[in-house]
């Protein structure tokens, strides 16, 4: 028998240390992943993997994102000056008109309260914000029957700078959407349809997880 054969022979041990390491960054990849993926499902599914036939989106989508200016600022009706930023982390619905609210003005109103209400248990992920061309009042009636709206005096030349506009028409005839990262996602027809709307936000909300 040879004396090496006799020696004590030492065993090979697994570095513990770098296999808790690992495992720790598998752990924090795989949390960063499942946050991620509600984010990027709803992008690839209103972007990339676009929707045919009559399962379209009624909304126009708006390419490329036109995220809110730092700039815009708005005017709250106590009189406090903010920028419009500060309202990210919700999906907004926006309407643009003057203060007196005519008939259309009331009616967008109107269709936005009802599609945010529409979503249940899901309406707390969207506010409603009416964007005033001016710093007249509100009539009280308004005022009465969309408490939960934000009311917004802002420079219209400055808002025509963010919203897209097709020649010919006007910012008051449209509703808009913004994503909870701030950036304007949708533009509705002229006399819009609620149901409509309200089908497309649903989609929108049960896909993403912002907001």
């Amino acid at each position: 028998m040879k004396n090496h054969d006799l020696e004590p022979k030492t065993l090979a041990l697994p570095d513990l240390k770098s296999g808790r390491k690992d495992s720790s960054w598998r752990v924090l990849w795989l949390v960063v992943a499942v946050c991620l993926a509600p984010v990027i499902a709803s992008y690839l599914f209103y972007y990339v993997f676009k929707p045919v036939g009559g399962s379209a989106n009624y909304g126009q989508l708006i390419e490329p994102q036109r995220p809110i200016p730092p700039s815009l600022m708005v005017r709250t009706e106590n009189g406090t000056i903010t920028p419009l930023q500060t309202l990210q982390g919700k999906w907004l619905l926006l309407a643009v008109d003057a203060s007196a609210c005519a008939e259309n003005c009331a009616k967008k109103l109107y269709f936005m309260r009802q599609v945010r209400a529409a979503q249940g248990i899901e309406r707390e992920r969207v506010v409603t914000v009416w964007l005033r061309t001016d710093r007249a009042p509100v009539p009280p009636a308004v005022q009465r029957a969309y408490a939960e709206t934000h009311f917004l005096s802002v420079d219209p030349a400055t808002l025509l700078q963010w919203l897209p506009l097709d020649e010919g028409r006007q910012l008051a005839e449209h509703i808009y959407l913004v994503d909870p990262n701030g950036n304007l996602m949708m533009r509705f027809p002229a006399q819009p349809d609620p149901g409509k709307i309200k089908k497309d936000l649903s989609k929108l909300l049960k896909w993403s997880g912002i907001g």
